[in-house]
């Protein structure tokens, strides 16, 4: 099972990714503990490449694809930005960051993701669960 959605750079637009995964969890029968991780890290992956990788710039669209595949299903994420340098988001936990609410997000993801692969210098995020 494959495919995608186009996804205009507003935050009002976020339901997209929040409707598609209710969708693929119900077709899938993916267990509420794993569908919760997928939601907050599709979630906020959706949210930052409309933040911050299109700056709301709705001429501009975040590309959601899905794959699922032998119980593994994976979610890419594309913007048309100019990407980031991983190496330079905040780490959350330290204490000088912990007031801060940056960086939060990658975070999240990182921690609540069977696999993690940024590419194309930020533009593009592909994150893995295990069903």
């Amino acid at each position: 099972m494959v495919g995608q959605i186009k996804i205009p750079s507003d935050m009002s637009n976020i339901y997209r990714a929040e409707k598609l995964i209710d969708k693929l969890a119900k077709e899938i029968n993916i267990s509420d503990e794993v569908i919760g991780n997928i939601s907050v890290c599709v979630v906020e992956a959706v949210s930052n490449a409309i933040q911050h990788g299109n700056k709301y710039d709705v001429t501009k669209i975040t590309l959601l694809s899905y794959k699922y595949i032998d119980n593994i299903i994976e979610f890419t994420i594309k913007d048309e930005g100019k990407g980031f340098d991983l190496k330079h988001v905040p780490d959350p936990t330290l204490p000088e960051n912990l007031e801060n609410f940056k960086g939060r997000g990658i975070f999240l993801i990182n921690h609540l993701a069977d696999k993690v692969l940024f590419e194309d210098n930020g533009t593009m995020l592909t994150i893995t669960f295990k069903i």
